[in-house]
């Protein structure tokens, strides 16, 4: 059994993620979706209320679960006995910082690979950032995120 862990802030979860969730989703036999916390950054909805969103998002799939972490996703990783890191790129910058990261993970964990899967071309401007300052000033984000990340957002917003 392969058990592959897609880590991100996720705040907001997008349609460029759920893309990444379900195409990972085909070819791992178990994908753990992980709310990393980080103390550095700050994030519009808690952990909780991310982790509530992708619960409720990923429900369909039999083979997703979603937890949170505050530490190293290698350390989780190590835990859980996951083997492969996914990895959504959107473009060469992203692919620049994220075979960096990988380059880190992979002397903190030398078992555990990185797969970088290119996101779908219509998720290419998918930003969480872009979304939460369009969402901020009333703009139309709903062919960026699911319809309940569009009403929490709009709920934020109010």
């Amino acid at each position: 059994m392969i058990k592959a862990v897609f880590a991100g802030t996720f705040d907001p979860p997008t349609l460029g993620h759920l893309n990444i969730i379900e195409r990972s989703s085909k070819l791992f036999d178990q994908l753990d979706v992980l709310v990393s916390v980080n103390p550095d950054k700050h994030t519009l909805f808690s952990d909780k209320e991310r982790m509530d969103m992708l619960l409720e998002l990923t429900k369909g799939f039999s083979n997703v679960s979603v937890h949170i972490w505050n530490s190293l996703v290698v350390d989780y990783c190590k835990k859980e006995n996951a083997t492969v890191l996914v990895r959504g790129v959107r473009n060469a910058m992203d692919f620049a910082h994220e075979f960096d990261l990988s380059l880190m993970n992979r002397q903190l964990g030398s078992d555990i690979e990185t797969l970088f899967l290119p996101t779908e071309q219509k998720y290419f401007l998918v930003r969480s950032s872009s979304i939460k300052e369009a969402a901020r000033f009333g703009g139309d984000i709903s062919k960026m995120v699911p319809p309940l990340v569009e009403k929490a957002l709009k709920t934020k917003f109010s």
